[in-house]
């Protein structure tokens, strides 16, 4: 395997985590990360070719029902969108908020 990573790729990614590396801790790292993605790497030698793609373990689905029950507490949606400041096609305009 051996999946060696280059001391630039270490800088390049301490730079794109904007973490301060020095020399020292990038040979380390790249020791740590190559061991990482050999490790990783292990996987490809598994033989998945009959296996089943799994989605969803739990036996849970999702249960959909309609909204046949909506209580609007005797005032029309219209009514509620006629209360606002700013409204149009029905929907209410609200500023941004960033």
């Amino acid at each position: 395997m051996n999946n060696s990573i280059s001391l630039d790729e270490v800088m390049h990614l301490a730079k794109l985590s904007s973490l301060s590396v020095s020399k020292e801790e990038a040979e380390s790292l790249q020791k740590d990360l190559s061991k990482i993605v050999d490790y990783a790497d292990q996987l490809n030698e598994l033989d998945t070719d009959n296996v089943e793609p799994t989605f969803q373990i739990t036996g849970l689905s999702n249960v959909w029902r309609e909204d046949d029950d909506i209580d609007t507490y005797g005032v029309s949606p219209e009514a509620l969108v006629s209360l606002a400041k700013d409204s149009k096609n029905g929907q209410i305009n609200v500023p941004k908020v960033l």
